[in-house]
């Protein structure tokens, strides 16, 4: 019998996904383990598979179209098999998009608003095909994917395409004739819509602002010594970053303090002894959060070595699904961006967060007198039906006295 081929749950909270490229054609042949297409989810792209060996039937679901998980998206069998009528597959939400504003002194004809369906890149009538990371490298490089011919199958621009594009000297400009521009014209640009990664990330954190009792809790922590400590290391070869003894301390004060590791939905409280941490990181289109597990257990170094593998494969799109669930507490670190203070909001599924500000010289009492040293402010917000502000103090005060303590960071580098 022909076998379905289902769009994959890759995560809790994912609802549907994006198919961004058939890599079987109908008609060819597929074994077990072969990847059948590419899907894009709200966070990351991955591979589908097939279970099953014989031939691709049919193609479901066309490129672009965004699907329920577990929606058909294909048929493998035996050659010539009949497939079944597939379930019809409700279409994306529209987004209505309201009509450009004008003056009462452009007489204009009344124009209804106008529902859009959230596709791909169009051009014309022809669907712009290009593959997520040669997106996000042609938005980075200012480069327009409409003026770039693609190599990949079908005429897919992939990532090459846009990097021998990037290499090209650009054309000697034309000067533009001046435009007139009328009077009444608006200041405002024609509406863009929301990337997907965006609109997700507005509902799940507007669902934990207004839902989610929220309050914060800053210290200010003197990194002198880490800082020299991490100098130190440097001169000998070892590359560390702050976030790492962020990561190190915080994963090591959850262990202590299990109730900011653990959630609830108000009525019941689920304990977690397992740290798994989160690291924000920001990309072109929006945030995502891969996830250090049982970060506590690990070394410096090893903290480190990770960090930097799931910071850099976010940046490339290159993560699994697994790479971006079930953290259980998440930091935020605007330190290097000059930020003074800053609150974050809490992610669905944790019962707090930490914000990271930038490392300001601050003159501070010393003794008797007056000295200059290196301050770094944390924020911790907190969901006030598990964590109340003695908590919250406890917490922050023994994760300050982690991070102010040096040689426990030398003896975990020396012996690590």
């Amino acid at each position: 019998m022909a076998h379905p081929i289902l769009m994959p749950k890759p995560g809790q909270m994912t609802e549907e996904c994006t198919l961004v490229a058939w890599l079987k054609n109908e008609g060819d042949v597929v074994k077990k383990g072969d990847v059948l297409f590419e899907i894009e989810t709200d966070k990351s792209n991955m591979d589908v598979e097939s279970f099953e060996a014989g031939v691709l039937l049919k193609q479901v679901v066309a490129v672009g179209q965004t699907v329920p998980v577990n929606a058909v998206c294909g048929y493998v069998g035996e050659p010539g098999e009949a497939v079944p009528d597939a379930p019809s597959i409700p279409a994306a939400p529209a987004v209505l998009v309201p009509p450009v504003p004008v003056t009462a002194t452009t007489p204009v004809p009344a124009v209804a608003p106008v529902a859009v369906a959230v596709t791909p890149t169009v051009v014309g009538d022809v669907r712009l095909r290009i593959s997520p990371r040669a997106s996000r490298l042609a938005a980075d490089s200012g480069i327009d994917p409409r003026t770039i011919t693609g190599t990949g199958p079908e005429g897919r621009i992939i990532e090459r395409d846009v990097k021998a594009a990037a290499a090209k000297p650009a054309a000697a400009a034309k000067p533009a004739a001046p435009v007139a521009v009328a009077a009444s014209a608006s200041d405002e640009d024609t509406p863009r819509q929301l990337s997907r990664m965006r609109r997700v990330i507005a509902e799940r954190l507007t669902l934990s602002a207004t839902t989610v009792p929220q309050f914060t809790v800053t210290v200010a922590v003197d990194v002198t010594k880490l800082l020299a400590l991490r100098t130190e290391f440097k001169a000998a070869g070892t590359l560390l970053t702050i976030t790492d003894f962020i990561v190190s301390a915080a994963a090591q004060t959850l262990a202590e303090f299990p109730d900011v590791n653990s959630r609830t939905d108000g009525v019941s409280v689920w304990p977690r002894r397992r740290v798994h941490m989160g690291l924000a990181v920001a990309l072109s289109d929006g945030l995502v959060v891969p996830v250090i597990r049982d970060a506590d257990r690990l070394p410096l170094e090893v903290l480190h070595t990770r960090a930097a593998a799931l910071a850099e494969g976010a940046r490339n799109g290159a993560l699994s699904p697994d790479d971006l669930a079930g953290s259980t507490f998440t930091i935020s670190n605007l330190g290097m961006l000059g930020v003074d203070e800053f609150s974050a909001i809490i992610n669905p599924g944790e019962s707090a967060i930490l914000a990271v500000s930038s490392v300001v010289p601050t003159p501070v009492a010393v003794g008797d007198g007056i000295g200059i040293r290196q301050i770094m402010k944390l924020t911790l917000t907190s969901d006030h039906r598990l964590v109340d502000g003695e908590l919250a103090a406890r917490f922050l005060n023994a994760l300050r006295r982690r991070l102010q303590d040096a040689d426990a960071f030398r003896g975990d580098l020396l012996n690590g």
